[in-house]
């Protein structure tokens, strides 16, 4: 048996996807669809390249698969738009499935995000919160997941009081796109480190949370796509409103390079980087409780929230994609549960570095312009110790919008100088913050400990005395990083230098962050490698087991 599932339109419009299991639960292949096609976030594209991926991962064909699962309830968004399920997978996923229409499954979106959580986890039972933007009829969800047992939903708390859309209203107001989240919290950390006081948007009230921005009444009977976007409109623009009004402007006074500088723009992050923070902590609370265990799973698009995760007490798990690229893991999961769990997931589920770029019959790629070598750990150790900056791009890729090794940018963070040049490299403004990677060992001397955050770099934690002096370079300014662990050989080429910098005596940490230009989305094939290694001023580049370097550096003895 064969299951694909996919967030793709109608409903899933943004970082669409596609995951296919076998009839046992276990993943085969997994990708996000912006990896394959090179555009961001994919908006309004189906995930037909992330498909066919997955199928050439398996070796079988489209009119293998047995169940579509979908991670939105389509059908009550966009009632009567499609005659028959054949017309609804042409236009949602576009493959050919041939004489045969495989069963399609339409999971309610938060259930799918619920379950890419769980079944993703160690955890034989746990509660799950999936907090978000919105599903079809809801922004946060708490549910019991327990192994062997029917998922339960136990709360539900309606769209517009979306903590969702309270996030994206600022990220708005600060000039930045609602998928550029992630800028907001780095932003919003000036304000923590600064002791700001941010106004209190939200009242926790025993076992519910009410937002300063009262929710719109629901509109009765089940919401349409056209009803869902209306409401996100009017609430975001309340939200807005009320920024506005806390600081007296409509939006930030210095372009985005110089935000850091602007306290209006640094207190309207921090405020809502509060609101989720103070929200979550008690909805957490409250998935524990209705759960009867401490085991929790979050997931959703506001999982992403590093900070917020990050103050969190354990046990928690939040899976490698928590936002709605998660779904079509989720969804294909709710049709077919995975077996037994020994630990948590692996997030190498993407594509090969080798492989579509180095099919027998086609022509090689060009790299006369570059210096090859078999790759050696010393030299590369080396190269590295010596102030360097390079890339690494090796096996299957991860999955999510973390890089975690497989397809990164690497330095020393031994000084602050280096969150400078990685920032210019990579064209993102001077005040965002980057990440370390260690072992574990290690790990436990630099930062506060992190059980399963630090496995997908998803969790901030408070950097120790020691973590600030020999690795200031992936410090924010708040005193927090967002830590990898990397165990084993999950990534042998940065492993392997870890390792062999303790072995010299160096601090054996690096920083890490996604191999990726301004705009671009994190390098998947061998092609995008040596693509982004041209055009970003990088020192070097591992690609699999060789060592690449610019003519004109070696030349210039750089």
């Amino acid at each position: 048996m064969w299951i694909l599932g996919v967030n793709a339109p109608p409903t899933g419009w943004h970082d669409t996807a596609a995951c296919l299991i076998d009839g046992n639960g276990e993943i085969i292949a997994f990708s996000e669809e912006e990896r394959c096609n090179r555009r961001r976030h994919s908006l309004y594209r189906k995930p037909l390249s992330a498909a066919r991926f997955c199928l050439r991962q398996a070796g079988i064909d489209a009119a293998d698969i047995d169940v579509v699962a979908l991670g939105w309830d389509s059908e009550q968004l966009y009632p009567r738009r499609f005659d028959d399920d054949a017309e609804f997978l042409a236009y949602a996923v576009g493959l050919d499935f041939g004489d045969r229409t495989p069963e399609v499954v339409r999971v309610p979106h938060h259930q799918a995000h619920a379950a890419s959580a769980f079944y993703a986890s160690p955890f034989p039972k746990a509660g799950v919160l999936v907090v978000d933007g919105h599903g079809e009829n809801e922004s946060s969800t708490i549910w019991t997941y327990e192994d062997g047992a029917e998922p339960r939903q136990e709360r539900t708390w309606q769209r517009t009081a979306s903590l969702g859309y309270a996030y994206d209203a600022a990220s708005t107001w600060l000039g930045f796109s609602f998928l550029n989240a992630g800028k907001t919290m780095g932003l919003a950390a000036y304000g923590r480190a600064r002791g700001l006081a941010a106004p209190s948007l939200v009242d926790l009230d025993g076992d519910d949370f009410r937002l300063a921005v009262a929710p719109l009444a629901e509109t009765p009977g089940r919401a349409t796509a056209d009803t869902v976007k209306e409401q996100y409109e009017t609430v975001v623009a309340r939200w807005r409103e009320r920024y506005s009004a806390i600081v007296g402007a409509d939006g930030p006074s210095l372009p985005e390079e110089q935000l850091a500088a602007d306290p209006r723009a640094v207190l309207v992050a921090w405020t809502a980087q509060r609101v989720i923070e103070k929200s979550v902590t008690h909805l957490a609370s409250l998935a524990r409780k209705a759960a009867g265990v401490d085991a929790l799973c979050v997931s959703g698009g506001v999982a992403l929230n590093c900070s917020t995760n990050g103050t969190l007490p354990g046990p928690l798990y939040v899976p490698p994609v928590p936002h709605d690229a998660g779904v079509a893991l989720g969804a294909a999961w709710t049709v077919r549960p995975p077996g037994p769990r020994t630990g948590a997931l692996s997030p190498y589920l993407g594509t090969d570095v080798h492989g579509p770029d180095f099919v027998e019959g086609r022509p090689p790629l060009d790299t006369s312009d570059l210096v090859r070598s078999d790759l050696d750990t010393d030299a590369l150790t080396e190269l590295l110790l010596h102030g360097r900056v390079g890339a690494v791009a090796q096996g299957r890729a991860e999955v999510g919008p973390r890089a975690l090794c497989r397809r990164s940018i690497i330095a020393v963070p031994d000084s602050a100088e280096v969150t400078t040049r990685v920032n210019t490299i990579k064209n993102r403004e001077q005040w965002r913050p980057f990440a370390g990677v260690t072992r574990p060992g290690y790990g436990a001397r630099l930062w506060e400990r992190q059980e399963h955050l630090s496995r997908y770099m998803l969790g901030a934690a408070r950097a120790t005395d020691l973590g600030r002096t020999v690795a200031p370079g992936v410090v924010h300014v708040d005193g927090t990083t967002r830590p990898q662990v990397l165990h084993g050989d999950e990534a042998p080429a940065v492993g392997a230098v870890l390792d062999r910098m303790e072995a010299q005596g160096a601090p054996p940490v690096l920083l890490n962050t996604s191999f990726n230009d301004r705009g671009e989305p994190i390098v998947n094939t061998a092609a995008d490698a040596f693509a982004a290694f041209r055009s970003m001023e990088l020192d070097f580049l591992v690609l699999g087991d060789e060592l690449y370097r610019k003519k004109h550096r070696t030349e210039a003895g750089r």
